[in-house]
């Protein structure tokens, strides 16, 4: 267990009396990267584990959620690193296309120019100006938080090496016909341009307008409805179900458009749904994604209406309005013309906007790129099916075959000018080159390059290997693909795991990106809502770090985090995260002055006390309990176990247990401070990983080793003449401590009772004969402030405990006809609660009517009234006698 413990604590290092963060971490963060301990060695023999980062856009900051994930990988990766891996924990960050390009054209506007003024080249240019300029602060929130990332690793996914992997891939897709070019429905932002991927648009309730449309005259006509009503200009057809009798006259004739003089044909679709509205709809093909489909079965025109800022093109009276302008005028048409059947306003209804500026999103008809991804998506569901991927928690693979068993071909291509540039070139007469990384692009007059740029998520896709410097097949490759695990939301899981998965499995010859997708939850405010700078409920968890430094809000993290769950997180936890690690920095120091030593050997047992035998048993099982959760993911219930231990078992009660031996010296106490050198190594080393920095000041000054971030992960604790496959254990131990623990605890409640200040002293005399209390008696005295019964003893209580009696001399300690009085008062209380409860459980009629959770309030309040009386007349009779 002591590997890294060179030096005697005989010297009794000092520490301050108060740890402040704010001294501590940065200067040691800077320590730990210059040392290199953060590093990969692609040479070296240890076994790889490898992680990487989700890579966070470029121009933003670090949120709360950021810091939630982080916090989990850096716990993975520390400890890994101390179990003598070779550990990657891969830096990066996102381009974020058109969050990026947004960014710098409204720089660009405050100084009245557009990206137009400056052209393609040069707006790429002013980019990347930027980026250098802003790009370092997620870097330094990172380091703030304590990422032990291998920052010399660090990349981006506009990097040249990152566009060759791009370009390779692209290519490879393009020559074996996954990615082609077609004229399908893409979600369109009028305002920024561009198609937007399905993860870019958010959905809301908008308070719109539902109307219904009179097509055609007479018996002859059919009413349709719409919350669109300017997308009508472009119908082609009117649809109905080919089973319902109220339209089949009319399936295969012409119907009159209004206000166009165009008649459109009524088809029969099964997609109609007959018992909705009218059972008949407008198809517009060329501007919503199920009309279109209806459209290319029935070989419908797609008439597109709109152009690319959402302006009516149209010829006619509309032309030139903007869509919202020409629903208003549309509808009032129709009215003018008697063809508004119904109208419903407000109707509210679920709308797409830009996550970006929040835009109104239009279904549009585009000429795009597409990946053609069912036999990719077919490979990412198989590897999970065939466990060669690990989904955690297990409940999870359902979501994520209902998404890849379900992909719609990806439109990958985006009207931007910042990004990866698709690699395809146009001849004169219609020739049509794609170039891969080592070809020569087509130069002479009239070719021209594709002028879009890839989604985000084409380059994003690549992550897990091409930060490692694919399509080369470099040492990094070799030594740290696939991954060891992904720690990521579960809320990207279709948008970035997904695409890992299809593009890694296709690129790396059927190796999947990494053998295990461990899933969390979202980080929410302490009431469950979604945290948002709209609901004035977001953190930046910068401000906490200030307050009460990043080992805190580490901490609280890691607490919250179940697997796949949301994770409520509120300041005064972080509080609280902060007490505990003020509570660990107070403990430590109290051993140091005391002696506390990890030099040399532990005794073997029969040296040691039952204090002793007892903490060490409890500390083997607790590394124990920590592997198997951190084996599981599940960090909050090693977070949990590891506080307790260390704050209940270590600090309140062995630490407490073992004051009376320290004061009395000899071989004893000797021991004891070796074992609470021995516990404090091991404990300041299970908490490391989660709160780096009080830890690395603790341990390097409790054992004089180099640094707790190369320390050995702990194993379990052997005991020379007592070693076991598990390490030491101790039953006897510690059944004999938690009857200590027992006793202690009865007399402080009865303290509390009556009410008794906790540092108040009372002659006591302790009946522990025939017990294994005996040995404990200075400690137990200690701990419940008991002074020896002297002369005028006089037991006024006596307490029955666990097979011992502790009588104790209250006179003059209390009041006791006030005690008696307040006492009385309460035992009144609980038998009236007793008799209200019982009544209402007695009444037939009652049982009969109310609801079963009433119920069963009221046993429960019949249970705690019990329970208070036989407390409170307990109490009555331990009062001294008057």
């Amino acid at each position: 267990m002591t590997e890294n413990t060179q030096q005697s604590n005989h010297s009794a290092p000092e520490l301050p009396t108060q740890y402040t963060p704010a001294e501590v971490e940065g200067p040691l963060y800077e320590r730990w990267v210059e040392r290199g301990y953060f590093e990969a060695d692609e040479k070296s023999d240890k076994p790889p584990y490898t992680i990487v980062i989700p890579p966070p856009n470029v121009t933003g900051s670090l949120h709360l959620g950021h810091a939630f994930e982080h916090t989990l990988i850096d716990a993975l990766t520390r400890r890994k690193r101390m179990q003598g891996y070779e550990t990657l924990w891969q830096p990066g960050m996102d381009h974020a296309g058109i969050a990026t390009q947004n960014v710098v054209e409204r720089e660009l506007a405050k100084e009245g120019v557009s990206r137009h003024d400056l052209g393609r080249e040069a707006f790429v240019e002013r980019v990347w100006q930027w980026k250098g300029e802003s790009g370092g602060q997620i870097s330094g929130q990172m380091r703030r938080l304590g990422d032990g990332v291998a920052w010399s690793r660090e990349r981006f996914t506009m990097d040249e090496g990152l566009s060759k992997a791009v370009q390779t891939i692209f290519k490879r897709l393009y020559d074996d016909e996954l990615i082609y070019r077609a004229e399908r429905i893409i979600n369109w932002c009028p305002r920024c341009l561009t198609a937007i991927s399905d993860i870019e648009v958010e959905y809301q309730d908008d308070d719109g307008e539902l109307v219904s449309i009179r097509y055609g005259e007479g018996e002859n006509s059919i009413v349709v409805a719409t919350t669109r009503a300017e997308t009508m200009l472009g119908d082609t057809a009117v649809a109905v179900h080919p089973e319902d009798g109220r339209y089949a006259h009319l399936v295969g004739t012409e119907i009159e458009l209004p206000l166009t003089g165009r008649r459109i044909p009524v088809v029969a679709d099964e997609h109609v749904d007959p018992e909705f509205g009218t059972g008949a709809v407008k198809v517009t093909p060329a501007h919503d994604p199920n009309d279109f489909e209806i459209g290319r079965r029935h070989d419908l025109p797609n008439l597109a209406v709109l152009d690319e800022r959402g302006v009516i093109t149209a010829h006619g009276p509309f032309q030139g309005l903007d869509r919202f302008e020409a629903r208003s005028a549309i509808v009032g048409a129709l009215r003018a013309e008697g063809r508004i059947v119904a109208e419903k306003r407000p109707y509210t209804h679920s709308v797409g906007h830009c996550s970006r500026c929040k835009t109104t999103i239009e279904p549009r008809l585009s000429m795009q790129w597409w990946v053609k991804v069912g036999p990719l998506a077919q490979a990412a569901g198989d590897a999970v099916r065939d466990g060669k991927v690990a989904i955690h928690p297990k409940e999870m693979e359902s979501r994520y075959f209902g998404w890849v068993d379900n992909l719609h071909d990806w439109c990958i291509s985006r009207q931007l000018w910042w990004g990866h540039r698709i690699p395809v070139w146009y001849g004169p007469n219609g020739e049509v080159v794609c170039v891969g990384p080592d070809d020569e692009a087509p130069t002479g007059e009239g070719w021209t390059q594709d002028t879009d740029v890839l989604d985000t998520w084409f380059s994003s896709g690549l992550w897990p290997f091409s930060t490692l410097g694919w399509p080369e097949q470099t040492p990094s490759v070799e030594k740290f693909y696939p991954n060891s695990v992904l720690v990521t939301g579960y809320d990207i899981l279709f948008f970035w795991v997904a695409r890992m998965m299809m593009f890694g499995l296709y690129a790396m010859d059927g190796t999947p990106p990494f053998h295990t997708i461990a899933l969390h939850g979202m980080v929410r405010d302490q009431f469950g809502k979604k945290m948002s700078k709209s609901f004035g409920n977001a953190v930046n968890p910068l401000d906490w770090m200030d307050a009460y430094g990043s080992d805190a809000v580490r901490f609280t993290l890691a607490r919250g985090a179940n697997p796949g769950v949301d994770v409520p997180i509120g300041e005064d936890w972080v509080q609280g995260s902060r007490n505990f690690a003020n509570k660990i920095w107070n403990a430590t120091r109290f051993a140091l002055m005391n002696g506390a030593t990890v030099e040399g050997e532990l005794p073997p047992a029969e040296q040691l006390s039952a204090t002793d035998r007892w903490i060490l048993s409890r500390l083997n099982s607790v590394v124990a309990e920590v592997d198997a959760y951190y084996d599981d993911y599940q960090f909050a219930k090693l977070s949990d176990t590891l506080f307790h231990f260390a704050w209940d078992e270590v600090f309140d009660w062995y630490v407490e247990l073992s004051k009376t031996t320290f004061m009395a010296g000899g071989p004893a106490a000797e021991a004891s401070r070796r074992v609470l050198g021995e516990v404090l190594d091991v404990t300041l080393r299970l908490l490391h990983p989660i709160v780096p920095f009080v830890t690395e000041t603790l341990w390097t000054t409790l054992t004089g080793g180099e640094s707790v971030v190369i320390a050995d992960w702990p194993k379990a604790v052997l005991v020379a003449g007592a070693d076991a496959p598990g390490g030491f254990r101790d039953e006897a131990a510690e059944r004999e401590i938690e009857t200590v623990q027992q006793v202690v605890t009865e007399v402080r409640r009865f303290r509390s009772d009556q009410g008794l200040q906790p540092g108040q002293k009372v002659p006591a005399r302790l009946e522990l004969s025939g017990t294994a209390l005996a040995a404990h008696e200075a400690a137990m005295r200690s701990l419940l402030r008991l002074q020896p019964a002297g002369e005028g003893f006089s037991a006024t209580a006596s307490l029955p405990v666990a097979g011992a009696t502790v009588a104790l001399d209250l006179s003059g300690a209390i009041d006791v006809e006030a005690e008696r009085k307040r006492l009385t008062k309460d035992l009144a209380a609980a038998e009236k609660e007793k008799a209200q409860a019982t009544g209402k459980l007695g009444n037939e009629a009652f049982l009969a009517k109310a609801p079963e959770q009433v119920v069963d309030k009221i046993r429960v309040r019949l249970a705690a009234a019990e329970a208070d009386i036989v407390r409170i007349t307990a109490q009555l009779a331990a009062l001294p006698q008057a």
